[in-house]
């Protein structure tokens, strides 16, 4: 049995399937990832990427950090792809609880996908840090230099930059979904990145499958590996 038909006879024969996906899933909509040869960190700016999505950045230099935000973060023409498509079809078929991502792309939605937990927050999202007014990403992607609330106070991205903690209650949840897992499918992340990386230390089960298109730090850990592009593998599932 190859592993695409291994993968697929777990899928088919289970209702309590949670996906932990990473960057790999947006790259095939066309959204750059960090750590890839493309990626953003590939680049050249004035300051390396890592720095620049950091709090310490964010507070000191927000212009700058809104310049390269609005450059290379917002990807908003990006489509939802082969493997978003699937996973929102087994949640409407009852068969997968829960998407867990690294993405802010909000493309998991986009797709149909309802039970969507953000580990690193949305670029869709966004919030008056005076008053707490909500703001869609329209209002960042069009404004200039640093956006202002109606109150006067900045509007920052409800997403985890660098040096800020996850949101507790989505990591709680996300750790619950994955330690009652049947099927753990992880996608498109190198694992290389904590706290995420660590919530497959909760998985409990026999089924963990990693898909991925270079090998990552857990693969002789996972019960299954299936290496190449996520898009791909996942349109030849059911």
């Amino acid at each position: 049995m190859t592993q695409i038909e291994q993968l697929r006879e777990w899928v088919r024969e289970s209702d309590n399937i949670v996906f932990f996906g990473g960057a790999g899933v947006s790259t095939e909509s066309g959204i750059p990832d960090f750590r890839s040869v493309d990626g953003l960190y590939h680049q050249q700016y004035d300051y390396p990427p890592e720095t620049i999505l950091s709090h310490t950045f964010y507070r000191q230099k927000t212009e700058e950090f809104y310049r390269f935000y609005r450059a290379r973060m917002l990807c908003l023409d990006a489509k939802p792809n082969a493997a978003h498509r699937k996973l929102a079809q087994w949640e409407q078929e009852g068969k997968l609880k829960a998407v867990v991502t690294q993405n802010i792309d909000g493309l998991h939605q986009a797709a149909g996908s309802k039970v969507v937990l953000e580990l690193h927050g949305s670029v869709l999202r966004n919030y008056c840090e005076r008053c707490g007014r909500f703001y869609g990403v329209e209002h960042i992607s069009t404004s200039e230099g640093v956006p202002v609330c109606e109150c006067g106070g900045s509007i920052k991205p409800d997403v985890v930059l660098y040096e800020e903690g996850l949101d507790q209650k989505t990591l709680t949840d996300a750790v619950r979904y994955i330690s009652e897992a049947e099927v753990l499918i992880v996608g498109g992340t190198s694992l290389a990145v904590y706290p995420a990386a660590g919530l497959l230390d909760y998985y409990r089960g026999d089924k963990l499958v990693l898909v991925n298109k270079t090998p990552t730090p857990r693969d002789s850990v996972a019960s299954l590996v299936v290496q190449g592009s996520i898009g791909e593998i996942f349109s030849q599932l059911d």
